[in-house]
Formats: structure tokens, sequence, C-alpha cells
């Protein structure tokens, strides 16, 4: 793994976008979340992806939301701009937004809920990657889209020089090490199973959880990295209760990830946008008690 290269570095996550109370986007506070990633191990954040509630913001909202990022850790970490839409002239215009705005490259997902076949995904994929000059992650999250991407379909995008990576969230690790032996650096997009990837041939992850666990994701991919497979699987142990207090309840992903920023003091309300809903205070305690369990919010709490 040490010696495969990773394109965009090996620990980041899909950041969430901070909103007023009106539910406008808070520039600022966005800013702070990535500065705060960024601040603690992450060599890169993806903005506007399903955890930054991309699909409740325009594109203009988009352009703002990459250009504060950019301007907050864009010397010190990549900044990878979401463009994945289920219309291929609104992903294109948003992978050509990106570019003018220097993003380091993009994360391009399969249209979700139209569902096209095989060779609508492959048109849709080349019409955006030749759209702009930058770096391409493939996103394949059946899970979310409805369709997952054929290898036949992989082997063919891989041929189209700016696709150099895919976030993999299948769950199926063997994909994992033929997506490897094709030329693709793997990213796991499932938190529950990145140690599994990385025993597969991922080159890092790109994580919801990484918004509390930052240094611990770097210490577990570092741990890998290094050959010390027992250390790795210790502190993946350990992130446990707090994987499942963020992934593994039906209102996650954006909702959690901001209601723990709230705690850790990283932001001052954990607001999103419909068709969300905030976490209710019920579900604040749950996922209190599953930090806490993975001392993270004594970590945070001792820096402070």
């Amino acid at each position: 793994m040490q010696s495969t290269p990773a394109p965009f570095g090996r620990v980041l996550t899909a950041m969430a976008t901070a909103f007023h109370d009106d539910g406008s986007v808070d520039l600022d506070s966005t800013a702070r979340i990535a500065a705060y990633l960024v601040d603690h191990g992450h060599d890169g954040v993806v903005v506007s992806g399903t955890t930054g509630e991309a699909p409740t913001t325009t594109v203009a909202e988009d352009g703002e939301i990459l250009a504060a990022v950019k301007d907050a850790v864009g010397a010190r970490a990549t900044v990878i701009a979401g463009v994945g839409t289920n219309s291929t002239s609104h992903s294109v215009e948003l992978a050509r937004q990106a570019e003018k705005l220097g993003a380091d490259g993009i994360l391009l997902v399969t249209p979700y809920y139209n569902k096209p076949g095989q060779a609508g995904v492959l048109h849709h994929f080349r019409s955006v990657v030749e759209s702009a000059d930058l770096p391409v992650m493939l996103y394949d999250v059946p899970g979310r889209t409805g369709t997952t991407i054929a290898m036949d379909t992989f082997e063919q995008a891989f041929a189209w020089d700016r696709v150099v990576a895919v976030k993999d969230a299948t769950g199926d690790l063997v994909r994992a090490v033929r997506l490897s032996q094709m030329g693709y650096a793997v990213y796991s997009g499932d938190d529950e199973a990145n140690l599994g990837y990385l025993a597969h041939g991922a080159v890092g992850v790109v994580s919801v959880v990484g918004h509390v666990a930052g240094r611990e994701l770097r210490a577990l991919v570092d741990a890998y990295a290094a050959g010390d497979h027992a250390g790795a699987l210790q502190i993946f142990t350990r992130l446990l209760p707090a994987i499942d207090a963020v992934m593994g309840v039906d209102n996650y992903g954006a909702t959690t990830a901001k209601a723990a920023l709230q705690l850790l003091g990283v932001l001052d309300n954990r607001n999103v946008r419909s068709p969300l809903v905030a976490l209710d205070e019920a579900e604040v305690d749950a996922l209190r008690v599953g930090l806490d369990a993975a001392g993270l919010l004594a970590t945070s709490a001792s820096e402070a």
C-alpha cells in the first residue's frame, strides 16, 4: 500500500455543509469544518457530496462552498468537488465551475433515480470527464443510486487519462482487488468496511466518521500501510462505537456529522435542509454515547 499512488491523499472526508438558521449556506462555518478536518489528520476533503447535501444546493452555492474551502485549506490539502447529479448537463456545468475555481479533482457519482443502463452511465461519465481538465474519482454507491457500475464500464472509463480513482461503497471487497489490478486508486466509501478495503488494495478512505475521528483514521491508515495490521485492527475496533453511532442509524450522514461537530464545538448548530431533519435530542444522546465509547469526546475535551 505504501508504494501505491494515492492521487488525492489517503485520508479524506466527504464533509458537511453548514447552514444558518434561515437555511442559507454558512460559508464561514463550512470553512471552519474544512480547517478542523485538515488540522486533525486529513489529506483532503470532498465538498458538495451527499454528506454536503448537494441535492439541495444550487450551482452558485456549490461554487461559493468550493471557493470558501479552497481559501481555507487549499494550500495544505486537496479539495475535491462533488459534481455528480442525474442530469449530464448539470454535472458538466458543475465540473466546469470546479475547474474554474481551482478544485484539485472531481467526484463523479453514477446518475441516480433515473437509473441509466451501462451505455448511459458511460456516456454520462465521458461527457463530464471531457468537460474539465481535472482528475476524476468515480463514485459507485448503488445503495443510493440504484445502479452498480459494471466492471466493463470501469475498464472503458479507465482508458481516459483523467479517470484515476474510484470511491467504492458497494461493500464488495473482491471488486476492490479487481479495480486495483485494473489500475484504479481505490478508496473505501464505507466506514464500516474501511479496514477490509485497505486489506483488499484500497489506497485510503473517503469517510463520514472522519468528521470526528480524523486522527484515528490517520493512525489506522498509517498503521496498515506500515504493516502493523494488528495495530490497525485495534484502532478500527476502538472506533466501532463511533462508526455505529454515525453510520448505523436510519437518519445518518449529514445529520449525524453535523450533530457530532456540534458536540465537539466545531459548529454551534446542526441545521440541515429538508427533506433531511436534524437529529432530535434522543438521537443526539445516542450519538454522544457512541462517540464517548470510542474515546472521541474525551480527546476533544483534552484538546480544548
